[in-house]
């Protein structure tokens, strides 16, 4: 078996008589049958090519790691399986979701020859367990409205319902998509885009930072009452400055 220490020779015992629930004969559950490589290595080539090292380069560092030989087409079934293995991932069922938090980030990706800035879209959903979870992601040109469109009827059509609450900046593309797909829905701006929107009213440089933390104090109020009591103190110290 190839591993990340070198190649290691296993002799696995023969057993008379044994079969499994499956009716095989036995094999080390620790082992994968017709697998001849150790997971985690094959893991770490898969990720040297997804950070967009060529195949050639990654035959390269593992053979002056561990010593092994690894064809480019190895690493191209391993990447394979990578893309097997988030396919799944990505259509699999949702079911209920009572909050959903929507965002995109922008990371720079290799498309059509040349490096260019893409936006990542992402949906976070928290169930009626209080559980939070990645419901997908999705990499396009940018957040214009088809992209985020395509993207939260992919949702839909997942099985994603009982929507209570959707939270998300209020970015032109999302917010027309938002009102095509979950019409309806209750929206939230975002506590984070909030606060550096408000930024924008502070004349004095110095005391965004003293706000911004008095901001943070009464979204973090756990009743509204509270939150208002918070505000209130806050504006009346910053009257006395």
């Amino acid at each position: 078996m190839n591993t990340r220490v070198g190649q290691l020779e296993l002799r696995v015992p023969q057993t008379r008589g044994y079969r499994d629930e499956n009716d095989r004969p036995f094999y080390p559950k620790a082992l994968d049958r017709g697998v001849r490589s150790e997971r985690a290595m094959i893991f770490a080539m898969a990720e040297m090519y997804v950070q967009g090292i060529s195949t050639r380069k990654v035959t390269a560092v593992v053979e002056e790691l561990c010593g092994l030989e690894v064809t480019s087409n190895q690493v191209s079934r391993t990447a394979a399986e990578l893309d097997e293995q988030l396919n799944a991932w990505r259509n699999r069922p949702i079911g209920e979701i009572t909050y959903l938090v929507l965002d995109a980030r922008y990371e720079k990706l290799r498309h059509d020859g040349a490096v260019r800035s893409c936006a990542l879209l992402t949906a976070i959903g928290i169930g009626p367990d209080g559980k939070r979870s990645v419901l997908g992601c999705s990499v396009k040109l940018s957040e214009a409205e088809p992209h985020w469109r395509k993207f939260l009827e992919s949702l839909l059509k997942r099985g994603m319902h009982g929507l209570r609450l959707v939270v998300s900046d209020d970015h032109s593309g999302l917010r027309a998509a938002r009102q095509a797909t979950l019409a309806g829905v209750p929206w939230q701006r975002c506590q984070f885009h909030t606060i550096r929107n408000a930024m924008a009213h502070v004349t004095k440089v110095a005391m965004r930072s003293e706000i911004a933390r008095d901001l943070c104090r009464v979204f973090d109020a756990d009743e509204p009452a509270e939150a208002e009591r918070r505000y209130d103190l806050s504006e009346l110290r910053l009257r006395t400055h």
